[in-house]
């Protein structure tokens, strides 16, 4: 899934004093063509997710629906759960077409009911906000982590130690009352961590002089990491202008 940049393959040359001189240029139209496959896949997993959201927000029968039948909310996270762990665990599901669109057509649907139903409980104004600030947020990373010199696909076990203290904080903070301190608190950590992520991420996509990237069979993975970080980006930060209100 990972790899280390390579030297001296066959896309090297040696020039006449001797130099070892790279010609990648295929290595580079290669890895181009992932990152436009992977965003043009982001996008499409984006606009379903946002017309779920608007759905729910502006269409009140559907709403009043929802709210009459939470046992969809539970079949949709198990739906997500299911889908999640199989493309995650299984390369062949994720690798081959067509069977890795679907998994993620069914993984996005799901998701993106899971994300209208939160919105649902939440003011329109709070929720149009939230979308804005993730957009921005989102914007500014991606574009720092293209051009920053720091690589950060190095710090993939100090994120996985953070989200497993960010877990136990959560698991910690539901057996407090409820302390709207402690829920900004957790939010902004949240947002904070998946910002990260978000970088870390979309350094692994781009490849290049970083340790490590991942391959570019692996378009429907990337495009997955990223959605779920944008998604629990905008999550926290919904959150924290729910608590914020309160």
């Amino acid at each position: 899934m990972y790899q280390q940049p390579g030297y001296g393959g066959p896309s090297d040359a040696v020039g006449e004093d001797g130099e070892v001189k790279g010609f990648d240029f295929t290595e580079q139209t290669i890895r181009r063509a992932f990152v436009r496959k992977v965003y043009s896949i982001l996008m499409c997993q984006l606009l379903v997710t946002m017309a779920f959201i608007s759905l729910f927000l502006f269409h009140h029968p559907t709403k009043v629906w929802v709210h009459n039948n939470p046992g969809m909310f539970w079949v949709a996270f198990a739906v997500t759960f299911v889908t999640l762990i199989v493309m995650a665990c299984c390369g062949d599901v994720r690798r081959k077409a067509p069977m890795n669109f679907i998994f993620l057509g069914i993984f996005t649907l799901a998701q993106s009911f899971l994300l209208g139903v939160a919105s649902s409980v939440y003011d329109v104004d709070a929720v149009l906000m939230a979308v804005g600030i993730t957009a921005a947020v989102c914007l500014a990373l991606t574009l720092f982590a293209l051009q920053t010199k720091w690589d950060f696909t190095v710090m993939g076990g100090v994120l996985l130690c953070a989200t497993v203290v960010l877990l136990i904080f959560g698991l910690i903070a539901i057996f407090i009352p409820r302390n709207n301190i402690v829920t900004l608190v957790y939010a902004s950590l949240g947002a904070l961590l998946f910002s990260f992520y978000l970088i870390y991420d979309t350094q692994l996509m781009m490849g290049g002089k970083h340790k490590y990237s991942i391959s570019p069979e692996e378009y429907i993975f990337a495009s997955l990491n990223l959605y779920l970080d944008i998604v629990n980006i905008f999550l926290y930060i919904l959150t924290i202008i729910g608590a914020s209100r309160n």
